[in-house]
C-alpha cells in the first residue's frame, strides 16, 4: 500500500472526531511555521479565524471493539498505519505547499495504549526536532497509557485531548467495554495538573518550556446512550471547573455501525447537538450554571428555543430589564444580547441614555431582545407579557413564511446563521 492510499484511509477514519480546533498557542523560537497566527480539515479558533489542519489517524487498527466506532476491531474495513517518519514528513510537506497550518493527530489503539502513545510522540517529536516545525499540533492522549508518556504529550503538542466519548461509566461498559471512566479521567486530571504546574513555573522562570499552551479538550457523543442533556451539561460544567478544559465538543451520534446495543435513529440528533453547544457557551461565557439551564423536572433542552431564551421565559419576573441601569452580568442574560453588545451598551450609555433604536446599532438582536428590555422606560414588546404570548411572537420571527429550511430544520438553519454572524444568544 502506497502513502497516498494510507492517507486516504486514515484521513477518512478521522472524520468522526469533532474535537478539532486550534487556538491560544504561541510556540516561539526559530523554525518553520507559526502556531501564534493559526493552528486538510477546517477548524475555527477562539477569535473566529478559520485554519486548516491535516487531520489523520496514525492507524485505524484498534484492539478495542467499541460499538459506535467505525474503527472497531470487528469492522472489516481497509486498515492502514503510518510510521512516525511518514507522519512527520507528510505534515511538513503539506505545510510547505500551503495546504495546512497544523496537524491534528489521533489513533486507534495498536498493540497497547503505551505502544500507541510512544509512536505518536515519536512522530510529533520528529516533526518538531527534525523538521523544526513550530506550527500548531493537536494530539490525542490515549487512555490507559503510562503517566510518563502522558506527561510528554504536552511538551510536544500545543493542545492535548482525551476523549470521554460517552457521558457515564454505565454507558462505557455497555458500548466500549475496553474503557472505563477512570482510565479516561485519570490522564485528563494529570494533564490539568501539568498544565497548571508549568504555568506557575513560567511565571517565575520565563525560559521554562511551554506545556500544552492551548490547553486540553474532550469530546462527548450525543444520542448513542440515554443520558439526559442535564447529565451531559453537568458533566461539562464539572470538567471546566475541575479539569480547566478549554472546550468540550459534542458530536451527534451517526449510526455508521450496526449493533443491537445502539439506538435505531432516523437521523443524527443535530439540533440537540446545536442546543448543547449553545448551553455550553452560556456556561463558559455568560455566567450561567447547569442548574439554571436544566433541572430534574426539565432534564432536556428545548429544541424550539435556545437555552437562554428558555431561561428568560421561565424567569419573566426579572424582565423587562432597563438597559440604561442594568449591570453587565444582567445584560448578558437578555436573549439576543451577547458579550460584544453588552460591552458596547455599557460604554455607550456613559455618553447618554440609550433608546430602543440605539440597541440594534450596538449589535443587539432586537427580534428576541425586544420582549425583555426597556430603554429609557420605553418597552417595544407586546403588552401581554406572558410566556405563551412571547413564545408565539418568537416563533413567528423564526419562521415567518411557515416554510422548512434547507435541511428540514428551518429553526436550526436561521438561528444558526444568525448566531454565527452576530454571536448573540
Amino acid at each position: 500500500m502506497d502513502l497516498q492510499q494510507k492517507l486516504e484511509i486514515l484521513a477518512d477514519s478521522a472524520k468522526y472526531d469533532a474535537s478539532c480546533a486550534s487556538s491560544g498557542s504561541n510556540r516561539g523560537g526559530r523554525g518553520t511555521g507559526a502556531a501564534h497566527q493559526s493552528g486538510v480539515c477546517h477548524s475555527w479558533t477562539a477569535d473566529g479565524r478559520c485554519v486548516s489542519l491535516l487531520k489523520i489517524l496514525m492507524t485505524n487498527e484498534c484492539v478495542y471493539d467499541c460499538a459506535y466506532c467505525v474503527n472497531r476491531r470487528s469492522n472489516d474495513s481497509p486498515k492502514a498505519i503510518l510510521t512516525p517518519d511518514e507522519i512527520a514528513g507528510l505534515a511538513f510537506e503539506f505545510y510547505k505547499r500551503n495546504y495546512i497550518e497544523g496537524l491534528f493527530l489521533s489513533s486507534g489503539i495498536v498493540v497497547s495504549p503505551d505502544r500507541t502513545m510512544e509512536l505518536m510522540l515519536e512522530a510529533v517529536r520528529k516533526l518538531r526536532e527534525t523538521f523544526h516545525f513550530n506550527g500548531y499540533v493537536h494530539m490525542k492522549v490515549i487512555p490507559g497509557a503510562d503517566q510518563r508518556l502522558i506527561d510528554q504529550a504536552g511538551l510536544w503538542a500545543d493542545r492535548v485531548s482525551v476523549n470521554i466519548e460517552l457521558p457515564s461509566d454505565k454507558s462505557l461498559r455497555l458500548l466500549a467495554p475496553g474503557k472505563t471512566k477512570d482510565t479516561v479521567l485519570r490522564p485528563m486530571n494529570r494533564l490539568a495538573q501539568q498544565i497548571a504546574a508549568h504555568k506557575d513555573e513560567r511565571r517565575s522562570i520565563k525560559s521554562s518550556p511551554a506545556y500544552a499552551p492551548a490547553g486540553q479538550s474532550t469530546q462527548l457523543i450525543i444520542g448513542a446512550t440515554p443520558e439526559t442533556d442535564r447529565e451531559i451539561i453537568k458533566l461539562s460544567e464539572a470538567l471546566y471547573g475541575k479539569m480547566a478544559l478549554k472546550r468540550v465538543y459534542y458530536s451527534a451520534f451517526i449510526p455508521v455501525m450496526k449493533d443491537n446495543r445502539l439506538p435505531a435513529l432516523r437521523e443524527p440528533p443535530l439540533l440537540r447537538e446545536h442546543r448543547l453547544y449553545q448551553a455550553d457557551w452560556l456556561l463558559r461565557f455568560y455566567g450561567f450554571t447547569a442548574d439554571e439551564l436544566l433541572d430534574a423536572a426539565h432534564p432536556q433542552l428545548d429544541l424550539s428555543f435556545d437555552p437562554k431564551t428558555v431561561w428568560a421565559l421561565n424567569n419573566l419576573d426579572k424582565f423587562p430589564l432597563e438597559v440604561n441601569k442594568a449591570s453587565y452580568e444582567e445584560l448578558l442574560r437578555v436573549p439576543g444580547m451577547g458579550v460584544t453588545s453588552a460591552k458596547r451598551i455599557i460604554r455607550a450609555r456613559r455618553a447618554g441614555a440609550l433608546g430602543l433604536d440605539d440597541l440594534k446599532k450596538l449589535g443587539v438582536v432586537m427580534k428576541r431582545a425586544v420582549y425583555f428590555v426597556t430603554a429609557g422606560g420605553r418597552y417595544g414588546g407586546i403588552k401581554k407579557e406572558s410566556e405563551a404570548a412571547i413564545k408565539i411572537k418568537l416563533l413567528e420571527h423564526k419562521n415567518p413564511n411557515g416554510q422548512l429550511g434547507l435541511f428540514g430544520e428551518g429553526e436550526l438553519v436561521s438561528e444558526g446563521l444568525e448566531a454565527t454572524v452576530t454571536g448573540q444568544l
